[in-house]
């Protein structure tokens, strides 16, 4: 038994070692020009087969016939979507033709994949494929509208979508909504400031990004007594900070991302967590 333990332990270091030597020499191409190979793609592609299944396995998809909700659907697609996946008789853009792996044909996913595993991925994304988690930028009800478009693509023939390009279904009607008082929640706060790509310019305790950073590291921020040197650092203030930074300092660099109240919310209750 000792020299079996021995033997993996040795077989296991040997292989760390060799993976690691692998990965240091930079001999696997990352180039977007150039495929996976064949048994990187198949595991790839399984291992997010496997995990689409396991994390959308509780979800109750809603009605989904509806036909408003269809053309809803159809609009967000044809504004969020069609640039990378094309539609029937509608190539995908530019951007598109570069990415690895090459984006799905909704077509066979409407085909093969539940409504549950759709709506997942639309909400969510998929890591190192190009695919965005749209969960801050549309609300549950669109993420299901365009579910429902995708499960109508199978039965729409080239024409019949032209013809929906050329006389759009008319915007839905919103009703604004009451800005709320509660408190935020830090945790999807975190997840949030990751999502707004805030970590592409600041170093955040707590959120992996980018190395470089062009705006000052956000650590401490609690203990700091002004944000951006002209707010009282207010939970107050850092909401109406992420929301409209330029309203607040015409100078600054920090762009308006969009941030819902709500989610600027929780963004400042993490951001109020970060002690020196």
């Amino acid at each position: 038994m000792r020299i079996r333990i021995r033997t993996l332990v040795i077989a296991a270091l040997f292989a760390a070692t060799a993976g690691g030597a692998f990965v240091y020499a930079g001999i696997y191409n990352i180039a977007a020009t150039e495929q996976h190979t064949a048994p990187v793609y198949w595991l790839l592609d399984f291992a997010m087969r496997r995990s689409v299944k396991h994390f959308s396995r509780e979800i109750a998809p809603p009605p989904l016939m509806d036909e408003a909700r269809v053309q809803n659907g159809f609009r967000i697609y044809r504004e969020k979507c069609v640039q990378c996946h094309g539609a029937p008789g509608v190539a995908p853009d530019d951007v598109a033709y570069g990415l690895t792996p090459a984006p799905a044909n909704l077509v066979a996913t409407a085909r093969e994949w539940k409504a549950s595993e759709i709506y997942w991925v639309i909400r969510n994304g998929i890591k190192m494929s190009g695919m965005p988690g749209w969960e801050y930028r549309l609300s549950d009800a669109e993420i299901w509208d365009v579910v429902a478009f995708v499960l109508r693509l199978p039965a729409l023939s080239p024409k019949s979508y032209a013809e929906w390009e050329a006389k759009p279904p008319p915007l839905p009607v919103e009703l604004p909504q009451a800005l709320t008082a509660a408190a935020g929640d830090a945790k999807a706060g975190e997840r949030a400031l990751y999502q707004y790509l805030c970590a592409t310019c600041h170093r955040i305790p707590g959120i992996v990004g980018a190395s470089k950073h062009v705006g000052p590291p956000l650590d401490g921020m609690a203990d700091r007594k002004y944000i951006a040197g002209v707010l009282p650092n207010t939970q107050e203030n850092m909401i109406r900070w992420l929301r409209n930074p330029q309203r607040i300092d015409p100078l600054s660099a920090m762009p308006d991302l969009g941030v819902t109240e709500k989610d600027a919310r929780d963004m400042a209750a993490y951001l109020s967590t970060l002690r020196h």
